[in-house]
Protein backbone atom coordinates (compact mmCIF):
# COMPACT_ATOMS: atom_id res chain seq x y z
CA UNK A 1 0.00 0.00 0.00
CA UNK A 2 1.46 3.31 -1.08
CA UNK A 3 0.06 5.06 1.97
CA UNK A 4 1.86 2.65 4.31
CA UNK A 5 5.08 3.19 2.36
CA UNK A 6 4.66 6.95 2.84
CA UNK A 7 4.03 6.35 6.54
CA UNK A 8 7.26 4.36 6.84
CA UNK A 9 9.22 7.07 5.05
CA UNK A 10 7.89 9.67 7.48
CA UNK A 11 8.76 7.44 10.44
CA UNK A 12 12.22 7.05 8.92
CA UNK A 13 12.60 10.80 8.83
CA UNK A 14 11.60 10.94 12.49
CA UNK A 15 14.19 8.31 13.41
CA UNK A 16 16.98 10.13 11.57
CA UNK A 17 16.39 13.51 13.15
CA UNK A 18 19.27 14.57 15.37
CA UNK A 19 18.03 17.98 16.47
CA UNK A 20 15.57 18.08 19.37
CA UNK A 21 14.15 20.85 21.48
CA UNK A 22 14.95 20.88 25.17
CA UNK A 23 11.27 20.43 25.95
CA UNK A 24 11.08 17.35 23.71
CA UNK A 25 14.22 15.92 25.34
CA UNK A 26 12.69 16.29 28.79
CA UNK A 27 9.38 14.83 27.57
CA UNK A 28 11.07 11.76 26.09
CA UNK A 29 13.24 11.28 29.15
CA UNK A 30 10.16 11.30 31.36
CA UNK A 31 8.44 8.79 29.09
CA UNK A 32 11.47 6.54 29.23
CA UNK A 33 11.63 6.84 33.00
CA UNK A 34 8.01 5.72 33.19
CA UNK A 35 9.01 2.47 31.52
CA UNK A 36 5.59 2.28 29.84
CA UNK A 37 4.10 2.81 26.41
CA UNK A 38 1.84 5.73 27.32
CA UNK A 39 0.45 6.38 23.86
CA UNK A 40 2.70 8.90 22.08
CA UNK A 41 5.93 7.23 23.18
CA UNK A 42 7.56 7.90 19.80
CA UNK A 43 6.45 11.41 19.12
CA UNK A 44 4.62 10.03 16.06
CA UNK A 45 1.06 10.99 16.88
CA UNK A 46 0.85 13.06 13.69
CA UNK A 47 1.20 9.92 11.57
CA UNK A 48 -1.87 7.79 10.94
CA UNK A 49 -1.63 4.38 9.31
CA UNK A 50 -4.64 3.54 7.15
CA UNK A 51 -7.05 0.85 8.27
CA UNK A 52 -7.06 -1.52 5.32
CA UNK A 53 -10.51 -2.61 4.14
CA UNK A 54 -8.91 -6.02 3.54
CA UNK A 55 -7.91 -6.45 7.17
CA UNK A 56 -9.74 -9.34 8.80
CA UNK A 57 -7.62 -9.58 11.94
CA UNK A 58 -7.17 -6.97 14.64
CA UNK A 59 -4.85 -8.80 17.04
CA UNK A 60 -2.40 -11.69 17.28
CA UNK A 61 -1.83 -14.10 20.16
CA UNK A 62 1.47 -15.82 19.55
CA UNK A 63 2.06 -18.97 21.59
CA UNK A 64 5.83 -19.24 21.41
CA UNK A 65 6.87 -22.82 22.15
CA UNK A 66 10.35 -21.97 23.32
CA UNK A 67 12.89 -24.73 22.67
CA UNK A 68 11.06 -26.43 19.81
CA UNK A 69 8.39 -29.08 20.53
CA UNK A 70 8.48 -32.46 18.80
CA UNK A 71 6.17 -32.45 15.79
CA UNK A 72 5.74 -36.25 15.95
CA UNK A 73 4.55 -35.91 19.55
CA UNK A 74 2.03 -33.12 18.90
CA UNK A 75 0.40 -32.37 15.53
CA UNK A 76 2.04 -34.89 13.19
CA UNK A 77 2.06 -38.35 14.81
CA UNK A 78 3.57 -41.26 12.86
CA UNK A 79 2.23 -44.50 14.41
CA UNK A 80 3.36 -46.56 11.40
CA UNK A 81 6.96 -45.34 11.41
CA UNK A 82 8.14 -47.82 14.04
CA UNK A 83 9.02 -47.68 17.71
CA UNK A 84 12.26 -45.77 17.12
CA UNK A 85 10.12 -42.90 15.80
CA UNK A 86 6.84 -42.90 17.71
CA UNK A 87 8.38 -43.99 21.01
CA UNK A 88 5.84 -43.83 23.83
CA UNK A 89 3.05 -42.43 21.65
CA UNK A 90 1.73 -45.15 19.34
CA UNK A 91 -1.99 -44.32 19.47
CA UNK A 92 -2.87 -40.85 18.14
CA UNK A 93 -6.50 -39.82 18.51
CA UNK A 94 -9.01 -38.66 15.94
CA UNK A 95 -10.21 -35.07 15.97
CA UNK A 96 -13.58 -33.61 15.02
CA UNK A 97 -12.14 -33.14 11.51
CA UNK A 98 -12.01 -36.22 9.30
CA UNK A 99 -8.49 -37.44 8.60
CA UNK A 100 -6.74 -35.22 11.17
CA UNK A 101 -5.16 -36.96 14.15
CA UNK A 102 -3.17 -35.51 17.05
CA UNK A 103 -1.25 -36.82 20.03
CA UNK A 104 -3.24 -38.88 22.51
CA UNK A 105 -2.54 -36.34 25.27
CA UNK A 106 -4.34 -33.56 23.36
CA UNK A 107 -8.00 -34.65 23.67
CA UNK A 108 -9.36 -31.13 24.25
CA UNK A 109 -7.63 -29.72 21.17
CA UNK A 110 -8.90 -32.74 19.24
CA UNK A 111 -12.43 -31.46 19.90
CA UNK A 112 -11.50 -27.98 18.63
CA UNK A 113 -9.88 -28.97 15.30
CA UNK A 114 -12.62 -27.28 13.30
CA UNK A 115 -11.34 -23.96 14.67
CA UNK A 116 -7.68 -24.28 13.61
CA UNK A 117 -5.45 -25.26 10.71
CA UNK A 118 -2.34 -27.40 11.12
CA UNK A 119 0.74 -26.86 8.96
CA UNK A 120 2.69 -30.14 8.65
CA UNK A 121 5.37 -28.78 6.34
CA UNK A 122 7.12 -25.88 8.05
CA UNK A 123 10.78 -25.85 7.04
CA UNK A 124 13.97 -23.79 7.17
CA UNK A 125 16.76 -26.31 7.79
CA UNK A 126 18.29 -24.44 10.75
CA UNK A 127 19.07 -26.43 13.91
CA UNK A 128 20.43 -23.74 16.27
CA UNK A 129 18.09 -22.07 18.78
CA UNK A 130 19.24 -18.49 18.20
CA UNK A 131 19.27 -18.51 14.41
CA UNK A 132 16.08 -20.58 14.10
CA UNK A 133 14.19 -18.35 16.57
CA UNK A 134 15.27 -15.27 14.67
CA UNK A 135 14.27 -16.77 11.32
CA UNK A 136 10.85 -18.04 12.44
CA UNK A 137 9.92 -14.72 14.06
CA UNK A 138 11.38 -12.29 11.50
CA UNK A 139 11.27 -14.31 8.24
CA UNK A 140 14.90 -13.26 7.74
CA UNK A 141 18.11 -15.25 7.59
CA UNK A 142 20.62 -14.23 10.24
CA UNK A 143 23.80 -12.60 9.06
CA UNK A 144 24.83 -9.30 7.57
CA UNK A 145 24.94 -5.98 9.33
CA UNK A 146 21.22 -5.62 10.02
CA UNK A 147 19.12 -7.14 12.79
CA UNK A 148 15.49 -7.15 11.65
CA UNK A 149 12.41 -6.69 13.85
CA UNK A 150 10.27 -9.67 14.73
CA UNK A 151 6.59 -9.93 13.79
CA UNK A 152 5.44 -8.39 17.07
CA UNK A 153 7.56 -5.29 16.57
CA UNK A 154 6.38 -4.90 12.95
CA UNK A 155 2.75 -5.17 14.04
CA UNK A 156 3.47 -2.63 16.78
CA UNK A 157 4.90 -0.26 14.15
CA UNK A 158 1.95 -0.48 11.77
CA UNK A 159 -0.92 -1.16 14.18
CA UNK A 160 0.29 0.70 17.28
CA UNK A 161 -0.22 4.33 18.31
CA UNK A 162 0.26 5.77 14.81
CA UNK A 163 -1.83 2.96 13.31
CA UNK A 164 -4.99 3.82 15.20
CA UNK A 165 -4.35 2.17 18.56
CA UNK A 166 -5.08 4.54 21.43
CA UNK A 167 -4.99 2.29 24.48
CA UNK A 168 -2.88 2.97 27.54
CA UNK A 169 -1.65 -0.62 27.45
CA UNK A 170 1.45 -1.18 25.29
CA UNK A 171 0.68 -2.45 21.78
CA UNK A 172 3.14 -5.37 22.08
CA UNK A 173 3.08 -7.38 25.30
CA UNK A 174 4.91 -10.56 26.31
CA UNK A 175 3.72 -12.89 29.03
CA UNK A 176 5.83 -13.16 31.05
CA UNK A 177 9.47 -13.17 29.90
CA UNK A 178 10.95 -11.77 26.67
CA UNK A 179 11.49 -14.39 23.99
CA UNK A 180 15.23 -13.92 24.39
CA UNK A 181 18.13 -15.16 22.27
CA UNK A 182 17.50 -12.44 19.69
CA UNK A 183 16.62 -8.73 19.63
CA UNK A 184 12.86 -8.55 19.09
CA UNK A 185 12.88 -4.94 17.83
CA UNK A 186 16.01 -5.07 15.66
CA UNK A 187 16.88 -1.83 13.90
CA UNK A 188 13.51 -0.30 14.83
CA UNK A 189 15.05 0.31 18.24
CA UNK A 190 14.12 -0.22 21.87
CA UNK A 191 10.89 1.78 21.51
CA UNK A 192 9.42 -1.23 19.67
CA UNK A 193 10.58 -3.89 22.09
CA UNK A 194 7.77 -5.74 23.83
CA UNK A 195 6.57 -4.85 27.29
CA UNK A 196 7.38 -7.98 29.34
CA UNK A 197 5.06 -8.33 32.30
CA UNK A 198 7.25 -10.47 34.54
CA UNK A 199 5.43 -12.05 37.47
CA UNK A 200 3.16 -15.07 37.46
CA UNK A 201 -0.51 -14.79 36.44
CA UNK A 202 -1.24 -17.94 38.44
CA UNK A 203 -0.17 -16.22 41.67
CA UNK A 204 -2.71 -14.78 44.11
CA UNK A 205 -1.77 -11.30 42.81
CA UNK A 206 -0.25 -11.06 39.34
CA UNK A 207 2.70 -8.71 39.87
CA UNK A 208 3.19 -6.85 36.58
CA UNK A 209 6.38 -4.87 36.05
CA UNK A 210 5.71 -1.16 36.65
CA UNK A 211 1.93 -1.65 36.90
CA UNK A 212 0.93 -4.10 39.63
CA UNK A 213 3.30 -4.27 42.60
CA UNK A 214 3.39 -7.39 44.72
CA UNK A 215 2.17 -6.79 48.26
CA UNK A 216 1.13 -3.18 47.63
CA UNK A 217 -2.57 -2.35 47.57
CA UNK A 218 -4.15 0.24 45.28
CA UNK A 219 -4.81 2.44 48.31
CA UNK A 220 -1.15 2.39 49.28
CA UNK A 221 -0.19 3.26 45.69
CA UNK A 222 -2.54 6.26 45.84
CA UNK A 223 -1.12 7.31 49.21
CA UNK A 224 2.38 7.18 47.75
CA UNK A 225 1.27 9.34 44.84
CA UNK A 226 -0.24 11.93 47.19
CA UNK A 227 2.93 11.99 49.29
CA UNK A 228 5.05 12.44 46.17
CA UNK A 229 2.93 15.42 45.17
CA UNK A 230 3.37 17.00 48.58
CA UNK A 231 7.17 16.83 48.13
CA UNK A 232 7.19 18.13 44.55
CA UNK A 233 7.94 21.76 45.37
CA UNK A 234 9.43 22.42 41.90
CA UNK A 235 6.11 21.75 40.19
CA UNK A 236 4.28 23.79 42.79
CA UNK A 237 6.60 26.73 42.09
CA UNK A 238 6.12 26.59 38.31
CA UNK A 239 2.79 24.85 37.64
CA UNK A 240 2.47 26.27 34.10
CA UNK A 241 6.00 25.51 32.95
CA UNK A 242 5.79 23.44 29.71
CA UNK A 243 8.30 20.88 30.98
CA UNK A 244 6.44 20.46 34.24
CA UNK A 245 3.13 20.15 32.39
CA UNK A 246 4.65 17.44 30.15
CA UNK A 247 5.98 15.58 33.18
CA UNK A 248 2.61 15.88 34.91
CA UNK A 249 0.83 14.45 31.88
CA UNK A 250 3.19 11.48 31.78
CA UNK A 251 2.64 10.87 35.48
CA UNK A 252 -1.14 11.04 35.02
CA UNK A 253 -1.04 8.48 32.22
CA UNK A 254 1.17 6.20 34.29
CA UNK A 255 -1.16 6.30 37.29
CA UNK A 256 -4.19 5.88 35.02
CA UNK A 257 -2.60 2.63 33.96
CA UNK A 258 -1.58 1.59 37.47
CA UNK A 259 -4.78 2.56 39.30
CA UNK A 260 -7.31 2.99 36.51
CA UNK A 261 -9.39 0.59 34.48
CA UNK A 262 -6.64 -0.34 31.99
CA UNK A 263 -4.42 -1.95 34.60
CA UNK A 264 -7.30 -4.08 35.84
CA UNK A 265 -6.85 -6.25 32.75
CA UNK A 266 -4.22 -8.12 34.76
CA UNK A 267 -6.57 -8.76 37.70
CA UNK A 268 -7.78 -12.30 37.06
CA UNK A 269 -9.93 -12.29 40.18
CA UNK A 270 -12.48 -10.56 37.95
CA UNK A 271 -12.93 -13.83 36.03
CA UNK A 272 -15.18 -16.66 37.16
CA UNK A 273 -13.41 -19.43 39.03
CA UNK A 274 -14.69 -22.21 36.79
CA UNK A 275 -13.30 -20.47 33.69
CA UNK A 276 -9.91 -20.08 35.35
CA UNK A 277 -10.05 -23.78 36.22
CA UNK A 278 -10.74 -24.67 32.58
CA UNK A 279 -7.68 -22.71 31.47
CA UNK A 280 -5.60 -24.45 34.12
CA UNK A 281 -4.37 -22.96 37.38
CA UNK A 282 -0.79 -22.78 36.19
CA UNK A 283 1.41 -20.09 34.62
CA UNK A 284 0.66 -21.09 31.04
CA UNK A 285 -3.07 -21.56 31.45
CA UNK A 286 -3.52 -18.24 33.23
CA UNK A 287 -1.27 -16.54 30.65
CA UNK A 288 -3.72 -17.71 27.98
CA UNK A 289 -6.53 -16.11 29.97
CA UNK A 290 -4.62 -12.82 30.31
CA UNK A 291 -3.93 -12.89 26.56
CA UNK A 292 -7.64 -13.15 25.87
CA UNK A 293 -8.30 -10.18 28.18
CA UNK A 294 -5.61 -8.14 26.43
CA UNK A 295 -6.92 -8.67 22.90
CA UNK A 296 -10.40 -7.96 24.26
CA UNK A 297 -9.00 -4.52 25.14
CA UNK A 298 -7.65 -4.13 21.60
CA UNK A 299 -3.94 -4.85 22.22
CA UNK A 300 -2.56 -5.65 18.74
CA UNK A 301 0.09 -8.24 19.62
CA UNK A 302 0.47 -10.56 22.61
CA UNK A 303 3.12 -13.25 22.94
CA UNK A 304 2.89 -16.06 25.48
CA UNK A 305 6.48 -17.17 25.93
CA UNK A 306 5.81 -20.79 26.87
CA UNK A 307 9.18 -21.81 28.24
CA UNK A 308 8.14 -23.23 31.60
CA UNK A 309 9.95 -26.53 31.91
CA UNK A 310 11.25 -25.99 28.33
CA UNK A 311 10.29 -27.87 25.15
CA UNK A 312 13.97 -28.46 24.38
CA UNK A 313 13.69 -32.18 25.13
CA UNK A 314 17.17 -33.53 24.46
CA UNK A 315 16.75 -35.90 27.37
CA UNK A 316 13.71 -37.91 28.51
CA UNK A 317 11.48 -36.41 25.85
CA UNK A 318 8.49 -38.62 26.60
CA UNK A 319 8.48 -38.00 30.34
CA UNK A 320 8.51 -34.26 29.66
CA UNK A 321 5.75 -34.48 27.08
CA UNK A 322 3.55 -36.46 29.46
CA UNK A 323 3.86 -33.62 31.98
CA UNK A 324 3.58 -30.67 29.58
CA UNK A 325 1.12 -31.75 26.89
CA UNK A 326 -1.97 -31.91 29.15
CA UNK A 327 -1.19 -28.39 30.42
CA UNK A 328 -0.74 -27.08 26.88
CA UNK A 329 -3.85 -28.91 25.63
CA UNK A 330 -6.01 -27.42 28.36
CA UNK A 331 -4.79 -23.84 27.98
CA UNK A 332 -4.88 -23.60 24.18
CA UNK A 333 -8.19 -25.45 23.75
CA UNK A 334 -9.89 -23.22 26.32
CA UNK A 335 -8.40 -20.11 24.71
CA UNK A 336 -9.84 -21.06 21.32
CA UNK A 337 -13.26 -21.82 22.77
CA UNK A 338 -13.28 -18.68 24.93
CA UNK A 339 -12.33 -16.44 21.99
CA UNK A 340 -15.02 -18.08 19.90
CA UNK A 341 -17.69 -17.73 22.59
CA UNK A 342 -16.93 -13.99 22.92
CA UNK A 343 -16.94 -13.33 19.18
CA UNK A 344 -13.20 -12.57 19.20
CA UNK A 345 -11.80 -15.51 17.22
CA UNK A 346 -12.74 -13.98 13.89
CA UNK A 347 -10.58 -10.93 14.60
CA UNK A 348 -7.76 -12.64 16.54
CA UNK A 349 -5.01 -14.74 14.99
CA UNK A 350 -3.72 -17.50 17.28
CA UNK A 351 -0.27 -18.67 16.18
CA UNK A 352 1.29 -21.76 17.86
CA UNK A 353 4.89 -22.52 16.86
CA UNK A 354 8.42 -23.10 18.08
CA UNK A 355 11.72 -22.41 16.39
CA UNK A 356 11.89 -25.94 14.94
CA UNK A 357 10.79 -29.53 15.58
CA UNK A 358 12.68 -32.45 17.09
CA UNK A 359 14.57 -35.32 15.49
CA UNK A 360 11.98 -37.85 14.29
CA UNK A 361 14.22 -40.74 15.28
CA UNK A 362 14.43 -41.07 19.05
CA UNK A 363 17.89 -40.92 20.64
CA UNK A 364 17.63 -43.84 23.03
CA UNK A 365 21.33 -44.05 23.87
CA UNK A 366 22.99 -42.42 26.88
CA UNK A 367 23.13 -39.62 27.85
CA UNK A 368 19.90 -38.77 25.99
CA UNK A 369 17.85 -41.69 27.32
CA UNK A 370 14.92 -41.27 24.97
CA UNK A 371 15.45 -37.68 23.89
CA UNK A 372 14.99 -35.84 20.62
CA UNK A 373 17.44 -33.34 19.12
CA UNK A 374 16.85 -30.20 17.04
CA UNK A 375 15.18 -30.59 13.63
CA UNK A 376 14.58 -27.67 11.27
CA UNK A 377 14.03 -29.66 8.06
CA UNK A 378 10.37 -30.33 8.80
CA UNK A 379 8.13 -29.31 11.70
CA UNK A 380 4.58 -28.23 12.54
CA UNK A 381 2.68 -25.05 13.36
CA UNK A 382 -0.95 -24.30 14.18
CA UNK A 383 -2.91 -21.18 13.24
CA UNK A 384 -6.48 -20.19 14.02
CA UNK A 385 -8.82 -17.22 13.75
CA UNK A 386 -8.34 -13.81 12.20
CA UNK A 387 -9.32 -15.03 8.72
CA UNK A 388 -7.65 -18.44 8.79
CA UNK A 389 -10.02 -21.30 7.98
CA UNK A 390 -10.25 -24.06 10.55
CA UNK A 391 -10.44 -27.78 9.98
CA UNK A 392 -7.67 -27.74 7.38
CA UNK A 393 -4.22 -29.27 6.96
CA UNK A 394 -1.47 -27.58 4.95
CA UNK A 395 1.31 -29.67 3.44
CA UNK A 396 2.61 -33.05 4.48
CA UNK A 397 5.75 -34.63 5.89
CA UNK A 398 7.15 -37.94 4.70
CA UNK A 399 6.37 -41.30 6.33
CA UNK A 400 8.83 -40.71 9.17
CA UNK A 401 8.40 -36.95 9.59
CA UNK A 402 11.95 -36.28 8.47
CA UNK A 403 11.42 -34.18 5.35
CA UNK A 404 8.68 -32.16 3.69
CA UNK A 405 6.76 -34.34 1.24
CA UNK A 406 4.29 -31.78 -0.06
CA UNK A 407 3.85 -27.98 -0.01
CA UNK A 408 6.84 -26.51 1.87
CA UNK A 409 5.92 -23.57 4.10
CA UNK A 410 8.74 -21.16 4.94
CA UNK A 411 8.62 -18.59 7.75
CA UNK A 412 8.12 -15.77 5.21
CA UNK A 413 5.05 -17.56 3.83
CA UNK A 414 3.37 -17.83 7.22
CA UNK A 415 4.32 -14.40 8.58
CA UNK A 416 3.47 -12.73 5.29
CA UNK A 417 0.02 -14.33 5.33
CA UNK A 418 -0.59 -13.07 8.87
CA UNK A 419 0.48 -9.55 7.88
CA UNK A 420 -1.97 -9.57 4.98
CA UNK A 421 -4.79 -10.65 7.29
CA UNK A 422 -3.85 -7.73 9.55
CA UNK A 423 -3.97 -5.33 6.61
CA UNK A 424 -0.20 -4.77 6.57
CA UNK A 425 1.30 -4.47 3.09
CA UNK A 426 4.18 -6.95 2.81
CA UNK A 427 5.86 -4.66 0.28
CA UNK A 428 5.66 -1.59 2.51
CA UNK A 429 8.96 -0.05 3.46
CA UNK A 430 10.36 -0.55 6.93
CA UNK A 431 11.95 2.61 8.40
CA UNK A 432 15.68 1.95 8.51
CA UNK A 433 17.88 4.34 10.54
CA UNK A 434 20.42 4.65 7.68
CA UNK A 435 17.82 5.04 4.95
CA UNK A 436 18.42 1.59 3.50
CA UNK A 437 15.46 0.30 1.47
CA UNK A 438 13.95 -2.81 3.01
CA UNK A 439 10.44 -4.21 2.85
CA UNK A 440 8.25 -5.71 5.56
CA UNK A 441 8.68 -9.23 4.13
CA UNK A 442 11.85 -10.16 2.24
CA UNK A 443 11.56 -11.09 -1.42
CA UNK A 444 13.50 -13.33 -3.79
CA UNK A 445 16.07 -10.57 -4.38
CA UNK A 446 16.84 -10.70 -0.66
CA UNK A 447 17.49 -14.44 -0.92
CA UNK A 448 14.29 -15.33 0.92
CA UNK A 449 12.80 -18.77 0.38
CA UNK A 450 9.10 -18.83 -0.34
CA UNK A 451 6.48 -21.12 -1.81
CA UNK A 452 3.72 -18.52 -1.57
CA UNK A 453 1.12 -17.27 0.88
CA UNK A 454 -1.19 -19.77 2.58
CA UNK A 455 -4.14 -19.19 0.27
CA UNK A 456 -5.46 -22.70 0.90
CA UNK A 457 -6.54 -21.71 4.40
CA UNK A 458 -7.78 -18.18 3.67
Amino acid sequence: MKTQQNLSERVLGQMRETAMTRREAVRRAMLGAAGLWLGDHLGLSAFAAPQSPRAKARSVIQIWMWGGPAHLDTWDPKPDAGYDYYGAFKTPIATNVDGLRVNELMPLLAKQADKYAVIHSMTHGVNAHETASYLVQTARQQGGRDVYPCAGAVVSLFKGAHGGYRGLLPPYIVLTEPQGRFDEAGFLGSRFKPFATGGDPAAARFAVEGIVASGISDKRQQDRRNYLHSLNTLQHAAPNDPQMLAASQVEKQAYDLILGDAGKVFDLSQEKGDLRDRYGRNTFGQSCLVARRLVERGVPYVTINYRSGTWDTHKQNFQTMRRRLPEMDKGVATLLQDLSDRGLLGSTIVWWCGEFGRTPKVQWEAPWNGGRGHWGNCFSAMVAGGGFKGGRVVGASDAKGEEVKDRPVHPADLIGTMYELLGIDCNARLPHPTGQFTTVIPNAEDGAKSDGRLKEIL
